[in-house]
């Protein structure tokens, strides 16, 4: 499912945009000077481009979602999620990709390919549950914003399937860390 319904014209790109993007890199960078929670791939490096293999199926990809690591830990963490959003998807909110919650304090991983329990799967922007990779509409590259939460709860979901929105309203308030790990991905 393409990004972009048919007849849709992409809004200009708001400075607001453009600022979320420069505070989430250095963010990345504070996190790294600073020892707090750390989010690393070893499948492209922050802020370059992502592999082909990572794209959904419509796009030429093999629609795999990336391997992750995490470490630096906060106390307290109960449980993580984990959203990955395109904020420059011309439609309204942007597209989100990937929405994970519930994944118990003790994991520090999640490996390529990850096979994930159906109650710790939001549903994305392309109305299905898992992974969805990168497929934006030929034209400049869109940027990809992986975040992980550490939290002070250990179900966030309660049973419900969450859309990337709604998770992000069920972990206000319950944050006690934040990683942010940047990708990129463009068509011809």
């Amino acid at each position: 499912m393409p990004e972009r319904r048919a007849g849709e014209v992409a809004p200009p790109v708001a400075k607001q945009d453009a600022m979320l993007r420069g505070m989430t890199i250095a963010g990345v960078v504070l996190a790294s000077a600073t020892g707090l929670l750390q989010l690393r791939t070893s499948d492209f490096s922050a802020g370059a481009a992502m592999p082909r293999a990572l794209m959904a199926t419509d796009c030429g990809g093999q629609n795999r979602s990336p391997g992750l690591t995490w470490t630096q830990i906060p106390k307290g963490a109960k449980s993580f999620a984990l959203i990955m959003h395109d904020a420059d998807a011309p439609i309204p909110g942007g597209f989100y990709h990937w929405v994970v919650y519930d994944l118990p304090a003790q994991t520090r991983e999640l490996a390529g390919n990850a096979k994930l329990s159906k109650s710790q799967l939001g549903e994305t922007s392309a109305d299905k549950q898992g992974y969805y990779g990168p497929c934006p509409p030929p034209g400049p590259a869109h940027h990809y914003t992986i975040t992980l939460y550490a939290l002070d709860v250990a179900d966030t979901a309660s049973g419900a399937v969450l859309t990337g929105p709604q998770l992000e309203r069920r972990v206000d308030g319950h944050v006690l860390g934040r990683a942010v790990l940047l990708g990129t991905a463009s068509r011809p």
